[in-house]
């Protein structure tokens, strides 16, 4: 059958017509892809098993520990706890968020205190971190709802310590990881090792009592005794590895054996309670010590010098690493027994997080390199090396 000029025309529209749409809904339907749903903290707390995710929730606080988050004085940048509710105070409620270097000069809370109480969504991995439901390694954190998108000005940086020489850690700039503890060891290795008779009198002059020049303060108990009672009687004084000898077997020759960023003056009766346990939290109270706390394998100092035994732990671990003669010493989330690691490296993060570096930290420091060893504990310089370096672990 033969069509009109007019009904070819309009047969030929109407096809051109499909077409053009066709194309229209093809291009809508390949670069509008579906996006993956926000979800809660609740429903976070139950997905943890490696998954990613967007997680919407209020920050309520600061992470230090498995069971304890900050709401104020926030000791540093590197993690967030966040909720469903902005008045939430139960942890269990609570999915603590690792922040990575690239994103704490605007949501970490020690930069950006008022930070708290809003509302987040962060992008990233389901899982556990300071041994509590988690998120790791995110890669996006953005105000959430009807928020204001700006990004937070930070505070000024802490002046950094004029003791420090100039150039001293130039070489670990911009690392992290492994490639920084490397750094670090590199720089604090090589250091002047002392014999064990002369960390008598180094100790004398390190842990001197600030009230009494004449007296010691013991590490773990806090005991200001005179600087002539050292000895191995009991109520004497004596020299305590924090990093036990047997754990790495290096004894007391030149070296780990002596090196006085980690020992310390501590009662001898309180030093045999310690032993070579690791360090965790609980157990039963310690005689002679006051919040001092052990059971069969762990050890618990008290917490004002938490954080310092924390940083003195983290500096064998990167000095010492068996490149030089001496034992490779590591830390690791387990209670090991005699070996040459010790544990445990989340609590001691966290104990280091809630335990900041004090001005009489700082100045022990610059005696250890100024008199002594003529190295510096990294830690004690740099609290944010300590995330960097071990905070994958948790």
């Amino acid at each position: 059958m033969s069509l009109s000029p007019s009904r070819r025309l309009g047969l030929i529209l109407a096809s051109l017509v499909a077409l053009a749409l066709a194309s229209f809904m093809a291009v809508v339907i390949t670069t509008s892809p579906a996006q993956a749903a926000t979800i809660n903290v609740t429903t976070a707390i139950a997905t943890q098993n490696g998954s990613t995710a967007t997680v919407r929730g209020y920050i309520v606080g600061q992470p230090t520990a498995t069971s304890t988050v900050v709401t104020s004085n926030y000791p540093s940048d590197y993690a967030l706890a966040i909720a469903d509710s902005a008045s939430e105070t139960s942890t269990s409620k609570m999915l603590y968020v690792q922040i990575p270097d690239a994103f704490r000069s605007s949501w970490g809370l020690r930069s950006n205190p008022s930070l708290k109480g809003r509302q987040i969504d962060v992008t990233g991995t389901l899982t556990a971190y300071f041994s509590h439901p988690g998120h790791k390694n995110a890669t996006a954190f953005a105000f959430a709802g009807s928020t204001p998108t700006p990004t937070p000005t930070p505070t000024a940086t802490p002046t950094t310590d004029p003791n420090i020489p100039a150039g001293y850690y130039d070489s670990a700039a911009g690392l992290s990881g492994s490639s920084l503890k490397s750094a670090l060891h590199n720089i604090i290795d090589g250091h002047t090792t002392l014999s064990y008779s002369a960390v008598w009198e180094a100790l004398k002059v390190l842990d001197q009592d600030p009230n009494n020049s004449s007296n010691v303060i013991e590490f773990y108990s806090g005991v200001s005794t005179p600087k002539t009672n050292n000895g191995g009687d009991s109520n004497n004084w004596n020299r305590e590895h924090t990093w036990p000898q047997s754990h790495g077997d290096f004894g007391t020759s030149n070296g780990p054996g002596t090196d006085v960023h980690h020992l310390r003056p501590e009662d001898v009766t309180v030093n045999s309670t310690r032993g070579s346990k690791d360090f965790d939290l609980g157990g039963s109270a310690v005689s002679e010590c006051s919040d001092c706390w052990t059971d069969a394998d762990s050890f618990e100092p008290r917490d004002s010098v938490k954080g310092d035994l924390a940083r003195g732990i983290l500096y064998m671990a990167v000095r010492y690493n068996g490149d030089d003669g001496f034992a490779d010493l590591e830390v690791n989330n387990s209670i090991n027994g005699s070996t040459n690691y010790l544990g445990k490296v989340c609590v001691l993060l966290g104990w280091h997080n809630a335990d900041p570096v004090t001005a009489a930290e700082r100045t022990r420091n610059n005696k250890v390199y100024s008199t002594y060893q003529r190295n510096r504990n990294p830690f004690v310089d740099h609290p944010e090396y300590a995330e960097s370096i071990f905070g994958a672990t948790c």
